[in-house]
C-alpha cells in the first residue's frame, strides 16, 4: 500500500513512545491523523498546565496562589472547547469535580515549592533540533536555572505516582528533552524533576551522558524505521 498523507516533519517524545509501543498506533495518530478523543484525564492535565504556564509568565514576586486561581476562568475557555466537552460528556457535576481537583492541585503545588524563588529559562519551551539525523521536537513545561547555575528540566504530572521499579520508562521523555536542550541550547541539564502536583511529591533523576546518548540513538533508530516503513507502505 502507499500513503496519501505526508510523513510528519519531526518526532516528539510522545510520538516516539507511540511508535516504540505499537507502530500501528503511530500510523493512526501521526500519519493517518485519526482524531483522538479527549479524556477527562487529558483535559485535567491541560487545565493544570495552562494555569501553571500563566503563573510563570508573571514576574516572580507576583506568583501567588491567589493569582494562580485567577487563571481558572481563562483555562475553562482555552481548554474546555465544545469538542472536548462532547468527548468527555461534560456536565455540571464533572465541571464541579474538575474545578475542585484543580484547586487541590494548585494548593498542593504551592506546598511543594515557592514559585517566587524559581528562576526559569523557559516556560512551555519549544525546541526543534536534529539529533543523530532525526528531526526531534518537544515542549518543556519548565527549564529552571538552579542556584548552582545548572539547568533542571521540570515536568508537571497530574496523574498517580509511578512505580519506581520502572524509572527508565517514567523518565524516558524528559531524558530525550535533555538531548534537545544539549543540541538546541548548547547546554545539557543536570537534573530532571517530575512534579506530581496532585499528590504533593516530586521525583528526581540526574541526567547522564550515557542515558542521553542512548535516548538520542533510540530516537534516531525509530525515525529511520518510520521512514523505511512509510516508504514501503507498511
Amino acid at each position: 500500500m502507499s500513503f496519501t498523507q505526508e510523513l510528519p516533519r519531526s518526532l516528539s517524545p510522545s510520538r516516539l513512545s507511540d511508535f516504540q509501543a505499537c507502530p500501528r498506533r503511530y500510523q493512526y495518530a501521526s500519519i493517518e491523523r485519526i482524531p483522538q478523543p479527549a479524556s477527562y484525564a487529558t483535559a485535567k492535565g491541560r487545565f493544570a498546565h495552562y494555569v501553571f504556564e500563566q503563573l510563570f509568565n508573571l514576574l516572580a514576586e507576583e506568583r501567588t496562589i491567589e493569582r494562580a486561581r485567577e487563571f481558572i476562568p481563562a483555562a475553562v475557555e482555552a481548554v474546555l472547547t465544545q469538542d472536548v466537552r462532547v468527548d468527555i460528556a461534560m456536565d455540571d457535576a464533572m465541571m464541579a469535580r474538575l474545578l475542585a481537583e484543580t484547586d487541590h492541585i494548585i494548593t498542593t503545588y504551592f506546598e511543594m515549592e515557592d514559585p517566587t524563588t524559581v528562576t526559569s529559562e523557559g516556560v512551555e519551551l519549544r525546541l526543534g533540533v536534529t539529533v543523530n539525523g532525526a528531526p526531534l521536537f518537544g515542549i518543556l513545561d519548565r527549564l529552571d536555572r538552579d542556584a548552582d547555575g545548572t539547568l533542571t528540566i521540570v515536568d508537571y504530572k497530574t496523574g498517580a505516582l509511578p512505580n519506581r521499579n520502572y524509572d527508565s520508562q517514567t523518565f524516558a521523555n524528559a531524558e530525550l528533552y535533555a538531548a534537545l536542550c544539549e543540541v538546541g541550547l548548547g547546554e545539557k541539564p543536570t537534573k530532571i524533576r517530575l512534579m506530581y502536583v496532585a499528590k504533593g511529591e516530586s521525583i528526581e533523576r540526574d541526567v547522564t551522558d550515557v542515558v542521553v546518548r542512548a535516548r538520542s540513538q533510540s530516537a534516531a533508530n525509530a525515525w529511520e524505521k518510520i521512514n523505511r516503513f512509510y516508504g514501503d507502505g507498511e
